[in-house]
């Protein structure tokens, strides 16, 4: 494992990168309304990365055929957007990334299409607050474990089924770096915290505990019809006062 410190050169690029993503995720979020397609959802966030002079990271990553991805209801992740209409009481889980000046950032988030039922409600919230609590042991003097148990505990205690599938990771120079970053783990175990990390902490989590499958078209990851699945991620920065968040700073909620 080749754990990547950033210079503070590279973290000044990773700020910019950062802060555009979240502009871009920003623009997505107030067209996420009842009838809307995710493909035009797509376009939108396709247009304002290329105007903010960046690259979409997803399209063509491994071979993904679009700039978000567009999760909805039960699907955890890597949803391909479509010409199918957001509806009524849907949530979305929008996932996208930036390379600007050669540098990532990496973004999700839920959101409730409409009016949605007070447990998906509760589910989104949720998720995000168990971010926040992952976030509490992004410092050095902690181990990927500890952020790893934290989030797993948390969400545990709530009912919720932790997603094991797919982790968090490293962000730099390229979108998917080292370490890992689970949402479920042993305290104590794992890399050490330093500072000059960057990394993507992103609970992945389920209404009810269920395995993941991945659908036909080879992308789609879900947890089952008639579950639901919300994503909360933010590219971190870890510091020797703590963490910093690189996205999602004017989107972030009142600690």
């Amino acid at each position: 494992m080749a754990i990547k410190l950033k210079s503070p050169w590279e973290i000044e690029r990773m700020r910019e990168a950062g802060a555009l993503l979240t502009e871009v995720v920003e623009e997505v979020a107030r067209h996420v309304e009842p009838g809307i397609t995710t493909k035009e959802l797509d376009r939108i966030a396709y247009e304002a990365i290329k105007k903010r002079k960046a690259k979409p990271a997803f399209l063509g990553l491994y071979g993904f055929p679009a700039t978000l991805c567009t999760s909805v209801n039960e699907v955890v992740v890597h949803g391909i957007p479509s010409d199918e209409p957001l509806k009524e009481g849907d949530i979305l889980s929008v996932d996208v990334g930036l390379i600007y000046q050669g540098f990532a950032a990496d973004m999700a988030r839920t959101f409730p299409v409409g009016r949605v039922s007070p447990e998906a409600e509760r589910l989104i919230r949720d998720t995000e607050a168990a971010f926040f609590e992952g976030l509490k042991y992004l410092r050095p003097g902690y181990r990927i474990g500890d952020v790893a148990h934290a989030v797993q505990t948390f969400l545990e205690s709530r009912g919720y089924g932790v997603v094991r599938e797919f982790v968090g990771h490293g962000v730099g120079r390229e979108i998917h770096e080292d370490p890992q970053v689970p949402n479920f783990g042993k305290p104590g175990t794992g890399p050490k915290i330093r500072p000059g990390m960057t990394l993507a902490l992103e609970p992945m989590v389920t209404l009810r505990p269920a395995p993941v499958v991945i659908l036909e078209d080879g992308w789609t990851a879900s947890a089952g019809k008639g579950n639901l699945a919300a994503h909360y991620e933010n590219t971190v920065l870890v510091t020797e006062e703590g963490p910093e968040l690189l996205t999602g700073v004017s989107l972030v909620r009142a600690q």
